[in-house]
């Protein structure tokens, strides 16, 4: 102390002896405000021979602090603004484009993704929901809103005067105890037990708009996944095998899965070539059934009738030529890829393939090539020299079927089918019909987690309130700053119970108090909001079940993403 100056009433903190596990002792001693006077001289830059400072203290000055401030309340007002849409009761979003075009959904990626967002701190939420949306596929509201949580402890931490890589380490080790906890309370899962899939699929469309097709919808999600699944690598499923086409006109009641191929296109009548064929026998090509062009944009001046005629007897021996060659190899249906270059048929092409009896389905999109031929397992033909009898697909019948208000071919009867699916989604408008794609696209990716870890846990904020609690009981084994930062972790997890409450209409904090009176008094894990009722059930008696994965990788991208807000001090414009 200062020569003259009054003694403080209290030792320095680090002659008091402090116990360690007294969150109260500890913020008070690494809260500035309340620090003695004395402790602030004896840091002060002690000099030494030659006028050099040694020992400087590290001061964090405001520019820092605002910043990270600043880019804490953006990322955490965004993860408000979608709070509102968790769970069952939770409310929709419409998400209106420049040009006025409309979405009505409550599925946080999607919400995130078309959302106009500057703030680059805000930017990093919308990457987070579009990483969860990749691995998991559901729960990308909940992780939003975790991330939230989290940001808000971390600003009342540093608010105490914490250092933000305390707190970042204390996370990563709450998150990676988290994960075990989650994995001691999980339910192993049977491949083969259809019924506990549709449960954890019918769980996932319970907080969509179509959730009370979810009867409909769940085993549809089930079936189609089990179907394109490789027994011998269950981890290796491609969602791409499933091909969802929307089309308005019906209720969701009339959505089904096809036992085929579904084209999105009508079968070329111009001519008054076939609508229907029996014992089909598919070629799908990638070159023009029409007269050449040449490469160069060029005029050809025609001055002779005679001539003019010749130029018309030699495209049409040229296109009876191609003709003659495509049904010498036995084609009776033709798939024509869509071309950008010149017209794929003319009307002279389609009255003479129409004379030949074949089918003609022209303008194949170049995306669903690949999709036809593994269906079909036919080749993509590029030149009409290639195409031979062992590159066509067989069917039993190809006809073209009305469908709303539109007409579209159905392939029925694949011989040696491969393994993708077809589902006709179905709905009143498009709105619908784009909701209750999004809502099975959901429910596809819950099967694909647990068809790659087969695990299940009950959901209805049970887990949370769970881990929360163990965590709780783990921070009081810590000492220091990391006691204080596992336990803000912990009552960070009780925001997905609290809100789903919320959400409900319920009184949150009289539901989340029962809560976590029932897991502690009764040692039972699996009591969780039982929102339908406005009660505390048992989530696995109610089968509300989701995959351990949507859980964990929820956990863990979320705390990646407050570790990585919490380090970053300063924003430098580039050129």
């Amino acid at each position: 102390a200062l020569p003259g100056s009054p003694r403080p009433a209290q030792s320095p903190p680090h002659d008091r002896p402090t116990s360690s596990t007294d969150p109260a002792s500890i913020d008070r001693s690494i809260h500035p405000a309340q620090q003695p006077r004395s402790t602030t001289h004896a840091a002060q830059p002690t000099m030494v021979a030659g006028g050099s400072t040694a020992g400087e203290r590290y001061t964090d000055n405001k520019l820092k602090h605002d910043i990270r401030m600043s880019n804490m309340s953006a990322a955490k007002k965004l993860a408000d603004a979608i709070r509102t849409s968790l769970g069952p009761r939770g409310m929709d979003k419409m998400l209106v484009s420049g040009n006025n075009d409309v979405t009505i959904t409550n599925d946080g990626a999607t919400i995130l993704n078309k959302m106009e967002v500057s703030h680059p701190a805000a930017k990093m939420l919308v990457e987070l929901s579009k990483s969860q949306d990749i691995v998991a596929g559901d729960g990308t509201t909940s992780v939003t809103v975790l991330c939230g949580a989290f940001l808000t402890k971390c600003i009342n931490l540093l608010g105490k005067g914490v250092h933000p890589t305390v707190i970042s380490d204390a996370m990563g080790k709450a998150c990676d105890k988290a994960c075990e906890i989650l994995q001691d309370m999980a339910i192993p899962l049977d491949i083969n037990d259809r019924e506990a899939l549709i449960k954890a699929a019918t769980t996932s469309l319970g907080s969509k708009v179509v959730a009370q097709y979810s009867n409909i919808l769940a085993p549809i999600a089930v079936d189609s996944v089990l179907k394109i699944m490789d027994p011998e690598r269950p981890d290796m499923v491609d969602l791409k095998d499933i091909k969802i086409m929307q089309k308005s006109g019906g209720t969701i009641d009339d959505t089904e899965m096809v036992k085929g191929i579904v084209l999105d296109s009508r079968s070329s009548k111009a001519a008054g070539g076939p609508t229907k064929v029996a014992d089909a026998k598919i070629a799908l090509i990638q070159f023009c059934v029409s007269p050449p062009k040449t490469d160069m944009e060029n005029n050809v001046i025609v001055s002779d009738y005679q001539q003019m005629d010749r130029i018309l007897k030699e495209e049409r021996n040229y296109i009876i030529g191609l003709i003659k060659k495509i049904k010498a190899s036995g084609c009776n249906v033709l798939l024509i890829q869509k071309s950008i270059l010149r017209d794929a048929v003319t009307d002279l092409s389609l009255h003479y393939l129409a004379k030949a009896k074949i089918l003609v389905v022209r303008d194949v999109e170049r995306d669903d090539v690949e999709f036809i031929s593994k269906t079909l397992k036919c080749m993509p033909v590029a030149h009409v020299d290639q195409l031979t009898p062992d590159k066509l697909g067989h069917a039993e019948e190809v006809k073209e079927v009305q469908c709303g208000a539109d007409k579209m071919v159905k392939i029925t009867g694949i011989k040696d089918m491969g393994n993708t699916v077809t589902v006709l989604c179905r709905g009143s408008n498009k709105l619908v019909c784009a909701e209750a794609d999004r809502s099975l696209h959901d429910a596809l990716c819950v099967i694909r987690c647990l068809v790659q870890k087969r695990f299940l846990i009950v959901g209805g904020g049970a887990p949370e309130v769970e881990v929360s609690q163990q965590l709780g009981k783990w921070a009081r084994t810590l000492s220091g700053m990391e006691a204080v930062c596992v336990k803000a972790f912990a009552e960070a997890l009780e925001v997905i119970p609290y809100t789903l409450a919320e959400n409900a209409g319920l009184n949150p904090i009289e539901i989340v108090t029962e809560l976590r009176n029932k897991h502690a008094e009764l040692g039972n894990p699996n009591f969780g909001i039982n929102v339908r009722k406005g009660t505390i059930s048992d989530m696995l008696e109610e089968s509300v079940v989701q995959p351990l994965l949507v859980s964990t990788s929820a956990l863990s991208l979320a705390t990646e993403c407050v570790r990585m807000i919490l380090k970053i001090d300063d924003i430098c414009p580039v050129r």
